[in-house]
Order: structure tokens, then sequence, then C-alpha cells
């Protein structure tokens, strides 16, 4: 074959490799990002500031973002449009469910679109008085040898040292944790944590999270750092936050100071659309990384948020963008007043599908359900195995094309 033939057929290849995307291509520059409606946060911005009195020193200050929270609807109603029953609708469900949005978040929502996904998140929705689900479907009662800690697995743990978070998420796997008031784990339950993880040879990575790990004070915060890196079996320390969506004013350089001193750290945030990608977000990330912390995400496939594939494949696209590895998609738990937010199993082995072999394998994140009462993560995969074969293997590519391998 001369060189010219083989040259035609690359070419013909190439074509037919383009036709693959040509949906999401016509569709990627119409799907709303932080970054292409930055005008229209910084009028929501200046809009929220002077409604809640606040200067720009104040505004990049995040206690004050945390304690300037919105917490009543008559405030939210003066930076979104609300009707009448929506007033009413959240202040009723707020009896039940606690809900506060830092004025960051709420500036990066559209105030004439209540079905904006931003807002969806934060706002109490009607929908959430549906009795259905369980306040722990994950059974973490029973998962707790010491106050503060949940053990699932034979290697790491977790410890949740505060309930407090910037935002409270109408999807939360722990809503029922929130409570009315914001708790931090007291420091002689830290300390036993700390002991128990001493004891405890085989723990070799421990989860700080919540509510959010970053809400705990400073102090306390490189206190569990540093008492962590000097147990000689942990091996890697992560934190789980969403600060970086919710509250990004919180990573300052006195936070990367203290993150850069107990390496290795890793960061799993929570970016669950692509509006929530922002310059702010951007400076956030790149403080971080320039501390040496690594950073992955945690999406929730959510109904009427990102239960699409095309939004999927833009959010983690996105994602990279700012240096964060996209690193779980998860399928939503059975948590009572969440109902509204089920998707099923189908639509996300779809945008799995849609994913492998149509972006970068840096943008595919692994596709979870955790399993009821504690059980575990369990990963679901499309089914690229056809057959076994004493020598050989049936499978098939992401094309569709079924091939054989040598077993």
């Amino acid at each position: 074959m001369t060189e010219n033939e083989k040259r035609i057929i690359s070419l013909k290849r190439a074509e037919e490799l383009k036709s693959r995307i040509k949906d999401y291509t016509m569709k990627k520059n119409s799907i709303k990002t932080g970054f292409t409606h930055s005008e229209m946060i910084k009028e929501n911005k200046r809009r929220i500031m002077k409604v809640l009195n606040a200067s720009e020193k104040e505004w990049d200050d995040w206690k004050w973002q945390l304690s300037n929270r919105i917490t009543d609807v008559h405030t939210l109603a003066k930076i979104l449009n609300l009707s009448d029953e929506e007033i009413h609708q959240i202040d009723m469900i707020g009896k039940k469910f606690r809900w506060a949005i830092s004025p960051y978040y709420a500036s990066l929502m559209d105030p004439d679109d209540p079905f904006c996904p931003v807002r969806r998140q934060a706002v109490p929705s009607i929908e959430e008085m549906v009795e259905a689900g369980e306040e722990d479907p994950m059974a973490e009662e029973f998962t707790s040898p010491v106050e503060g800690i949940t053990r699932r697995y034979p290697d790491r743990l977790i410890v949740k040292v505060t309930n407090q978070c910037a935002m409270y998420c109408r999807h939360c796997q722990r809503r029922r944790c929130i409570g009315q008031k914001d708790l931090a784990l007291p420091m002689a339950a830290l300390r036993k944590c700390v002991e128990y993880i001493r004891n405890e040879e085989e723990i070799r990575d421990v989860l700080i999270t919540g509510g959010d790990a970053l809400l705990i004070s400073q102090k306390n915060l490189e206190w569990l750092l540093s008492e962590l890196h000097e147990i000689p079996h942990v091996e890697i320390i992560r934190i789980g936050t969403r600060t970086p969506v919710t509250m990004p004013q919180r990573i300052t350089k006195e936070l990367c100071d203290v993150l850069s001193k107990y390496p290795p750290i890793y960061l799993n945030t929570h970016f669950n659309h692509p509006m929530e990608i922002t310059e702010d977000a951007k400076k956030a990330t790149d403080m971080l990384c320039s501390a040496g912390v690594v950073l992955g995400n945690q999406a929730v496939l959510l109904k009427g948020i990102n239960d699409d594939v095309h939004i999927m494949k833009k959010l983690n696209q996105e994602l990279l963008k700012i240096r964060i590895r996209p690193y779980y998609i998860f399928h939503p738990k059975e948590v009572v007043g969440t109902a509204h937010f089920k998707v099923k199993v189908q639509k996300g082995m779809e945008i799995m599908e849609k994913l492998r072999g149509y972006t970068s394998g840096l943008a595919i994140p692994t596709y979870i359900i955790n399993a009821p009462n504690g059980k575990g993560k369990t990963p679901i995969l499309p089914n690229y195995i056809l057959s076994w074969e004493e020598n050989k293997i049936e499978l098939r590519n992401w094309e569709g094309e079924v091939f054989y391998y040598p077993n």
C-alpha cells in the first residue's frame, strides 16, 4: 500500500471520528459555565453586596461569607425573583430541613430561572416533602468504632470533624447530621480519633470530612494534620470539602501554607455543574496546586442538574482545565427528602458509554453506587467483555466493534 493510500484511509478515519462527537461539538458552546456567564455573576455579586451592605474586602473574607450565609427566605427574595408560592414553600420547608447559602454561591444563580442547576442544589424545594428514602442509608451509625469515625474498609477510614458547611446541599447524604446548630467535633473526641488510628496499624489512608473539613478552626485542622502526619502507617491524608465550589474565599495563603507542610494531601471537592466553575474557583485551585495538594472531584448524578451526557462531559473537561481530576460520579443515595433528584442507573450507564472513547481518559471518572447498609462503593461499568474462552476473550470497544483477544 502506498503512502498516499494510507493517507486517504487516515483522512477518512479522521472524518469518521469527527462525526462521532458532532452532537457534542454542536451543543458544548451553549452549555453554561461560570466563565461564560461571568458578567451575570458579577452583576449578581453587586446586587447581593448591596442587599447585605458588604464591602469588597468583606466579600473576599471567608469568615464574612460564612457568618453572612443566607438563611431566611425574605433575604433570599431580595436576591432571587421568587413567587409568593415559592416564598411560602421555602419558609415551610425550612422548618423541617435546615438550609443556608453562602453569598458567593448565591451569586452563581440565575435569579430568574427556578430550574437553574446551581439554584436547585441550594434552594429548598417543595419536592423535599415527599416521604421517601432513609435518614442514614449507608448505616454509618453501625460503622463507627469511635465517635467521629466511619470505617467501612480494611485500610482506610473517615473522620467527620464538623457538621458545618458553607452551603447545605439539597441532595446531602448526611442531612440528618446538620441539625439546627453548627457543631465541630470536640477536641477530646478528636484526640480519641487520632488514638484509634494510631493503634490500628493497617490504616494507611485517612479522610477528613464532615460537613466540610475546612470549616473547623485552622488551629484544630493543623493539629489534626500534624498528628496524622506523624503516625508512621498513615501514608496519605485526604480532605473532603466543597468550599472551592461554594466558598472559594476559604482557600487562603495561610491555609495553603498549612497544607503544604503535610504532604501528601489529596483534596476531593464536589462540582456538579459547569456553572460552578468560575474565576474564583480557578484562583482557589491554582493556590491549592501551588501548595502541592492533589485535587479530585466527586460529582453526584442529579436529575435536572447533570443527568445529561453533554453536561457531564463538559463538566469533566472544564474541571481538567482548572487542574481537578474527575474521580467519582456517585449515583444519588436513597436519602429522605431527596427523591426528586433520583435517576435510573441506566442514565448513569448511558453517560459512561458516551465518555469512554469520546473524551480523554483523564476526563472519565468512575461511576459508583454506594451499597445500602454501609456495604461500600460498587463501581458500575459498561460491559466490554462479552465472553470468555480458554485461549481468548471476546471484547467490544467504545464504538461497539467486537473483536477477540488472546487470553
